[in-house]
């Protein structure tokens, strides 16, 4: 079993086109994001993308790319596709990184790959504690209900759960992190589901899985990196560093 590293990229964007390209103290962040995930114990690392642009880059500095068609309507199917391409065994597990999240280390991959020491695992991903119960409002801050054993009850834009008593309950708020591993011969099956309805309901592709009776184990981290998502966010991450 080996543990491959993908970062699906693609320039278009509604709200930050050629983002990947886009300057993180002027190096650009898809090789920010590369050479961060590089340092984890991941056996290979690749750049997925339709765009050759990210391509070019991605070879100027020295980085693996694969090339996958333009339709792929998400990141998990983006990385099917490159799992095939890079003709991976089934046994081995695709960790599909987001190439918008520059503050990610090898301590959170190596977190979620130490998950498959576990032979029920075939899905996994990362969530953590809001800072505040504030954050846990905005609908773009995905969050989690997790079981006792941290498998994944449930996904939402809303937060969740609703206490209905304040004095009597204080739950603890988890934010779902954008970060996935499974294995491939999970992640095959993952890319044929037809979308369901709480996945159109709420935009979130993993209630798709969850709605098919897959697990999705979850590993608590403490990440506190920012999601680059508009150029505003993009500035803010600059002044930080």
């Amino acid at each position: 079993m080996k543990f491959i590293g993908i970062i699906p990229a693609r320039y278009a964007s509604t709200r930050f086109p050629g983002k990947p390209l886009a300057l993180i103290h002027g190096k650009q962040m898809i090789q920010v994001v590369y050479e961060h995930v590089s340092q984890s114990a991941l056996d290979d690392v690749a750049v997925a993308t339709d765009d050759e642009r990210i391509a070019t880059c991605v070879q100027q500095f020295g980085g693996k790319v694969v090339m996958t068609k333009p339709t792929h309507p998400s990141g998990t199917d983006r990385c099917g596709e490159a799992a095939l391409l890079l003709q991976l065994h089934d046994d081995d597990v695709i960790v599909n990184i987001q190439g918008d999240e520059p503050g990610i280390s090898a301590k959170e991959i190596n977190l979620l790959t130490k998950q498959f020491d576990n032979p029920d695992v075939n899905i996994a991903t990362l969530v953590k504690p809001f800072d505040n119960t504030a954050d846990a409002q905005n609908p773009n801050k995905v969050k989690a209900v997790l079981d006792s054993n941290h498998k994944a009850l449930y996904f939402s834009r809303l937060p969740i759960p609703f206490v209905r008593e304040p004095k009597e309950a204080s739950p603890t708020y988890y934010q779902h992190l954008g970060i996935y591993a499974y294995r491939n011969k999970t992640l095959k099956a993952l890319i044929q589901l037809t979308p369901s309805s709480l996945e159109k309901s709420e935009k979130l592709e993993q209630l798709r899985w969850l709605e098919n009776g897959y697990d999705i184990y979850t590993a608590v981290c403490d990440y506190n990196g920012l999601g680059i998502d508009t150029p505003e966010d993009l500035e803010r991450y600059n002044s930080m560093k």
